[in-house]
């Protein structure tokens, strides 16, 4: 019992050191399967294109992949019929599709994007993932990188202002720094894209582009659950609100419950101004799961990591976020070192990493 009590006080004295420093914006989403079924995955990023307010008669698929049409059949604009046809051809046999978003600064040459790729590779038997993976550009720069990478890119295009805070319509190649105004306005529109994959039946997995894979998340995620996001606190039991959420790392199965649930998110923006999707999330998450139905899941940190909690196991880690860290050099630095000492990891024979705990010590900006 001591040592819970003291891991759940190391975990709440790093996120506290980490969330009293300003971090970077940085999107990227993707759709997964479940634990049964690890094939599945998707991923969405952030947006900034206007998307029209949702129906509640729409028909959703389920995570079995039904094909449904969307309300807007007849007035799709040409920007959502792209983004439905990229998705088609992205998608797995399940309907999920990963997607990430970027902008100039992290589809660079160098850049975030190139590391997030390379973790697939050199992670256990997560290659095939890349194959149903959808880059969102937020930019015409990020566009073109997109474009000498990758064979599945959108290029999202800003949107003008909406009635309570919409989507920004400034530079997008630009670093958007965290709780500033253009930061906010892109996540709440997040949110919104979001929720239009869903209303076009597919199942998504948003995770930051500044999130490195080591192994298949999906074994990780119950088949029951209709939610599964990573955790800033995590107290042992799964299914608990109690937990705090990071919707850095976010799965979604496509349903009317769900569609549901972004509406009720979007609308609760306007009971707390000034707050991100996180922090709202957060709020409301009792009122989800005691009203709404919602089966809830929170991925544990020793699986699910960042840089603001203790996971130090190369053994259990599935991912690492380069949360509670400042800038794109220091994220790039600390994930460069990282993702060395994992390559490291992975040429071990199997007896070493039997014999007990693989801790890595990265010699880092934002890791001590």
């Amino acid at each position: 019992m001591m040592g819970v009590k003291q891991n759940v006080l190391n975990q709440l004295v790093s996120l506290l050191l980490g969330a009293s420093v300003a971090g970077v914006f940085v999107f990227f989403l993707s759709s997964a399967g479940t634990g049964a079924r690890s094939a599945g995955i998707s991923s969405f990023a952030n947006g900034t294109m206007a998307i029209p307010t949702p129906s509640q008669e729409a028909n959703h698929a389920n995570h079995t992949g039904s094909k449904v049409a969307s309300h807007e059949t007849n007035q799709t604009t040409p920007s959502l019929q792209g983004l439905e046809k990229l998705l088609r051809a992205a998608a797995d046999e399940d309907r999920t599709v990963i997607m990430t978003s970027v902008n100039e600064a992290w589809a660079a040459e160098g850049s975030l994007l190139g590391l997030f790729l390379e973790s697939f590779r050199a992670g256990e038997r997560i290659a095939r993932f890349v194959d149903h993976l959808l880059i969102v550009a937020l930019d015409g720069g990020a566009f073109e990188r997109c474009k000498a990478l990758h064979k599945h890119c959108y290029l999202l295009a800003p949107a003008p202002p909406v009635a309570g805070g919409g989507a920004p319509g400034g530079n997008l190649s630009e670093e958007k720094v965290f709780m500033s105004k253009d930061y906010i306005d892109l996540v709440w529109s997040k949110v919104r894209l979001q929720q239009r994959i869903l209303e076009l039946g597919y199942n998504f997995l948003f995770t930051d582009v500044d999130i490195m894979w080591f192994r298949d998340p999906f074994e990780r995620m119950s088949v029951a659950a209709h939610m599964v996001t990573s955790s800033d606190f995590y107290f042992g039991d799964p299914y608990s609100p109690i937990n705090a959420p990071n919707t850095g790392f976010l799965y979604v199965k496509s349903s009317r419950r769900t569609v549901g649930v972004f509406e009720a998110w979007l609308h609760a923006r306007e009971s707390f101004p000034g707050k991100h999707e996180q922090q709202v999330l957060n709020e409301i998450k009792f009122d989800l799961v005691s009203k709404r139905g919602l089966r809830l899941q929170f991925l544990d940190t020793a699986h699910n990591g960042g840089f603001c909690n203790n996971t130090r196991d190369f053994n259990t880690l599935y991912t690492m976020h380069a949360n509670c860290c400042v800038g794109l050099e220091a994220k790039l630095h600390d994930l460069k070192n990282l993702m060395r000492e994992w390559q490291s990891y992975r040429a071990m024979d199997d007896e070493h990493k039997r014999r007990g705990p693989v801790r890595w010590k990265v010699p880092g900006i934002c890791i001590h």
